[in-house]
């Protein structure tokens, strides 16, 4: 397994190439951590950026991490255990509110996404260099410390 700081640059160079942050949390975790090479990723994680769509919901850094640990530990078969995967989803979701205070989008950026006016704050504030990178080497961080101990 490549060492975290190597994941965290491989996300933070998706991320300033234009990849939303849920892509780049996937892409990396996919592609540079577990070695998974698909035209899907990071399609299916597009519509996560911004807290689903622009919308401040769920932090897309930690959405693109849960669908990491589905591509890690999801199961194929609906005789699989779903705890398999939910342990470790709670888990990051458990870390991630106590390193960043929160999970929603909204209030990690303090950007409504939603308005031209939260949009224009975000640009102008560099929201997406000064506070996105941070949900993104942070999620990085916390998955890969989470399937390091297993």
């Amino acid at each position: 397994m490549k060492h975290v700081n190597i994941i965290i640059d491989c996300a933070l160079s998706y991320f300033r190439i234009g990849y939303n942050c849920a892509e780049s949390v996937l892409l990396a975790i996919a592609k540079d951590a577990l070695g998974i090479d698909c035209d899907l990723i990071p399609k299916i994680a597009t519509g996560f950026g911004g807290g689903i769509s622009r919308q401040g919901y769920v932090c897309g850094a930690l959405s693109g991490a849960v669908m990491g640990l589905g591509l890690k530990y999801g199961r194929n078969d609906p005789d699989e255990l779903r705890a398999k995967t939910y342990n470790p989803v709670v888990e990051f979701c458990k870390q991630f509110q106590k390193m960043f205070g929160s999970i929603v989008c909204k209030e990690l950026c303090g950007c409504d996404l939603s308005t031209i006016e939260g949009v224009r704050r975000f640009r102008k504030e560099n929201v997406h260099k000064e506070k996105c990178s941070n949900f993104v080497s942070g999620a990085i961080k916390i998955f890969m410390s989470l399937i390091d101990a297993t």
